[in-house]
């Protein structure tokens, strides 16, 4: 079934056109990974379909009363409220009376009196008239499976699960097209994990972008790439695609070499004397003109990203020496004993939760932060640079070469003065990108002038915080490809599970309660070698930010016995589920709303058990 189309769209702004007579179908149950080249139009393309901005012209058409739901690519600043209320959010005035029904029922079950069981009677019956009983049931079931606790406040939460809470706001909807811009933006790997296991369960549709490929692979079923203002559909995987897309590009670079050999033959023809030209066939001076035509309005592909990274003179042979490190941030534990001895060449990959610790070890190594006890020495002659995406800033209001150059016509690049239009070219900047202003840039672009602004800088050491969110896979393959040849020392925090699989010689690995353990090789090395008594159920993990964790389940298997119960559980869910919705919709006593209540919490109970088993089988 069609669900929606584009149908020769055009769009641009100012003189860079984005989308050019471009068509594309969307079926139900698809989960489409759009990709293209940073500042091609991925999410203005989201941004059309979800009628937040319009075309120039072209057609686009809706199967009727079509549910389109959108997670946006940033944080939204400053939310508040519960996670209950900003989930019901997602449902518009019904979520409004939802939440305010459960403001008031929290307050009654404490602070009973008449005036405030009028009002619980009085949103109760506004519920029933809007038939909203059962949008509450989705909301807390959606809770219960996301793991989210409907009271805790959002203010509370740290930025991987005010995403997830985002998600769960964006799915409440029940959408029959889910749009997700970077949903992994923020995430740490624990996350990721839960999120590529609850799309590929999804059975609507989705069109995502991400630069994560890990998750591209396992969860697209079809890739739409936008190229030279297209959109080109390829009904594959994303391994699939890649093959395809090579064999594509040889194809079309030896048909535009015969294609120019003819032309370049047709020219010579054209160029003879004047005896030819009196007896020249007309037909054939059509046909070169039509041909000079072709060769003229050929689009020329962007060529590939040209990363320097700058080399000193070598550091001393031991770079960094930690010592019984110890930190501890308002009583708790951070990092604990934790030693090591990093030597030149090392590449060192450094995972965890968000907010185990990751960027104060970083920063402790960096002695702009004095451990609790414990001692960080430096070895010599080092040269550090260093990548932090939240602290390096761009002037929006300057022009792009201004951020990389302070003004300057040129920048030194390892011992040779390069022009800054030049080298912002190796970065895909074509002289008109470069001298737009800063805040014209997509997110993917702006990294990628942060990335060029870093490589100015010669060293032996880098220290990369985040260094892969929002870049396209290519400029992405490129950087991994300079970071395996970077002769120096390298520090890497990513929750990028191939770029550490490719790059890291050794990773360090937050494992809770201020642990932090050693491994050989990178991400898929350290699943290999991690003890088994330190696996965990992601369920178990994935816990809200200050709630104290439930006890782990470490079984390998279900006994026979727990797999009759999760087989028993969901019809009882469905049978509690149902005597909740018959109880909520005759509420008119104080003992009904008790008996709500309890009911409300078997069922809670109920569904925390199915996650565990369901988790484990």
């Amino acid at each position: 079934m069609i669900l929606l189309t584009l149908r020769n769209i055009s769009l641009g702004y100012g003189t860079q056109s984005l989308f050019d007579k471009a068509n594309l179908t969307i079926n139900s149950k698809e989960r489409i990974g759009l990709i293209g080249r940073n500042g091609t139009g991925k999410s203005t393309l989201l941004k059309l379909i979800n009628r937040e901005a319009d075309f120039d012209s072209g057609d686009f058409e809706r199967t009727p009363n079509l549910v389109i739901s959108k997670l946006q690519q940033d944080i939204p600043r400053n939310l508040t409220g519960t996670i209950f209320d900003n989930v019901a959010a997602g449902l518009g005035e019904a979520g409004a009376l939802l939440s305010q029904y459960e403001k008031i029922s929290h307050e009654f079950e404490t602070n009973y009196h008449d005036d405030l069981f009028q009002k619980l009677t009085d949103v109760q019956q506004k519920i029933e008239a809007a038939g909203a009983w059962a949008l509450k049931q989705r909301v807390d079931t959606i809770l219960s499976k996301m793991n989210l606790s409907p009271d805790q406040d959002v203010s509370t939460l740290s930025g991987g699960y005010i995403r997830r809470v985002l998600m769960a706001r964006a799915i409440v909807t029940d959408p029959d097209l889910l749009l997700l811009d970077e949903p992994t933006n923020h995430l740490d790997i624990e996350t990721i994990g839960w999120l590529e296991e609850f799309l590929l369960s999804y059975q609507k549709s989705i069109l995502f972008i991400t630069h994560d490929r890990t998750l591209l692979k396992k969860v697209a079923s079809r890739i739409v790439e936008i190229d030279q203002g297209q959109f080109l559909s390829w009904e594959c995987n994303y391994e699939d695609y890649l093959k395809h897309k090579e064999e594509q590009l040889s194809a079309e670079s030896k048909a535009n070499d015969l294609f120019d050999k003819r032309l370049a033959e047709e020219e010579r023809w054209i160029r003879q004397g004047v005896k030819a030209r009196r007896t020249r066939n007309e037909g054939r001076v059509r046909r070169l003109e039509e041909m000079r035509q072709e060769r003229t309005e050929r689009r020329v592909r962007l060529g590939s990203a040209n990363i320097q990274l700058q080399n000193l003179e070598s550091s001393g042979k031991q770079v960094f020496e930690l010592t019984n490190i110890h930190h501890e941030f308002e009583g708790k534990t951070i990092i604990n004993d934790f030693s090591t001895l990093v030597m030149r060449g090392d590449k060192i990959g450094i995972i965890g939760p968000n907010g185990a610790g990751k960027s104060t070890l970083l920063k402790i190594i960096l002695k702009t932060l004095e451990p609790t006890s414990g001692t960080a020495k430096h070895g010599t002659q080092l040269s550090v640079s260093y990548f932090d995406q939240q602290r390096e800033q761009l002037d929006e209001s300057l022009p792009v070469f201004n951020n990389i150059s302070d003004g300057a016509d040129f920048v030194m690049i390892n011992g040779k003065s390069t022009h800054v239009m030049s080298y912002l070219r190796d970065f895909l900047f074509t002289p008109e990108r470069a001298r737009m202003p800063t805040k014209a840039l997509s997110g993917g672009e702006r990294h990628r002038l942060l990335l060029a602004r870093l490589f100015t800088r010669p060293s032996n050491v880098m220290i990369l915080d985040e260094p892969t969110n929002d870049l396209d896979a290519e400029t992405l393959e490129l950087l991994e490809e300079k970071l395996m040849e970077y002769e120096g020392t390298l520090l890497l925090v990513s929750h990028d599970r191939a770029f550490l699989d490719n790059i890291a010689t050794s990773t360090w690995v937050f494992e809770g309660d201020g642990q932090v353990d050693e491994y050989v090789g990178g991400y898929q090395d350290y699943l290999r070698q991690k003890p088994t008594d330190k696996l965990k159920v992601d369920s178990e993990k994935l816990k809200v930010k200050n709630e104290k964790a439930k006890p782990v389940v470490t079984k390998a298997k279900l006994s026979h016995k727990e797999k009759t119960e999760l087989a028993a559980l969901p019809a009882q869910i469905e049978q509690l589920e149902a005597e909740l919705l018959s109880v909520q919709t005759t509420m008119n006593t104080p003992e009904s709303y008790k008996k709500a209540g309890e009911l409300q919490t078997i069922l809670n109970t109920a569904y925390e058990r199915w996650a565990i088993l369901d988790a484990i089988k």
